[in-house]
């Protein structure tokens, strides 16, 4: 995730740190010489005077530019769920570590640590990564151990979670309305859990993405001879401007259509988890708590 102050608008013209246009600087080059070979060559291939007007083009930019906007507005729609679903990580872990602070008798710290496990083995779930120093350092051994070959470690961690309660329960150390409300609590985990599995595992159709990649990139390799006719020298300039939108939305639109990846415009999915941890351990009645992360060349991961 980009974090940084808002420039000024001039800056903000010029900056390249926390942009698209570095992804999309080869293509952007590209096309810009593609129309400056255009304009030394009058707009003849082989020999052949390709014969095109802006028409077309008006037409085709449109319609374009709407499918552009939805597709980025779908990417958009998984990306705000995602953060949301993060959200609500954070309330349900609160909510269950108040409740078994404040209202049971037995130690909290070992069920809270389990939630902060939780948090984690979902992170690294979505980014696949390894979550045994996480799991190690949290959770007694015994769990780690029964994790290691699990296909869904954040279910299995919410398992040993329920029964852990239902000792207590059996022990008179939870009373069943108590009970009743953490159970609620993990049953937001869980839902949570099962929103960014959806998200994750389910991206947009393939072949809808296809189709406007090949669209953006024909319609900004033929626009030059569009064009040609009607602003001469000037062509390669506005090319390059209308192929520097287009292919910056459509980029900007694959990085989010997935949220739980590790691109500068993704979720900070490391930096939300150490905050649910120090927020966990807080309420625990720690003093030292995890280091908030920061951004390191203003892209918090």
């Amino acid at each position: 995730m980009i974090v940084r102050p808002r420039p000024n608008w001039l800056r903000m013209l010029v900056v390249w740190r926390g942009s698209i246009i570095l992804r999309i600087l080869p293509q952007l080059i590209f096309t810009t010489a593609l129309s400056a070979l255009v304009v030394v060559f009058h707009g003849e291939l082989l020999h052949w005077k390709v014969t095109l007007t802006a028409v077309p083009f008006s037409l085709v930019g449109v319609a374009l530019a709407i499918f552009l906007g939805f597709r980025n507005s779908a990417s958009y729609d998984r990306y705000w769920e995602a953060r949301k679903l993060w959200g609500k990580l954070l309330t349900d872990s609160r909510n269950l570590t108040r409740q078994l602070v404040g209202f049971s008798p037995a130690d909290p710290r070992p069920l809270a640590q389990g939630v902060i496990a939780f948090v984690h083995a979902c992170r690294h779930q979505l980014r696949q990564t390894d979550a045994l120093p996480d799991l190690q350092r949290l959770l007694p051994a015994h769990v780690v151990a029964d994790l290691a070959e699990r296909r869904s470690r954040p279910m299995r961690i919410l398992v040993w979670l329920a029964a852990e309660l239902r000792q207590r329960r059996e022990a008179g150390q939870l009373d069943p309305m108590l009970l009743a409300e953490i159970d609620r609590s993990l049953s937001g985990l869980n839902d949570a859990w099962g929103g960014c599995e959806r998200i994750a595992y389910t991206p947009l159709p393939f072949t809808y993405s296809v189709i406007l990649h090949r669209t953006v990139y024909l319609y900004c390799f033929m626009l030059p001879f569009g064009l040609l006719d009607s602003i001469g020298i000037m062509t390669p300039l506005m090319v390059a401007f209308v192929s520097y939108t287009f292919f910056a939305i459509e980029a900007l639109s694959d990085e989010i259509e997935e949220p739980f990846g590790t691109m500068p415009n993704d979720l900070a999915l490391n930096a939300m988890a150490i905050n649910i941890e120090a927020a966990v351990l807080e309420m625990l009645g720690d003093r030292v708590l995890p280091a908030a992360p920061q951004p390191i060349d203003h892209v918090l991961s």
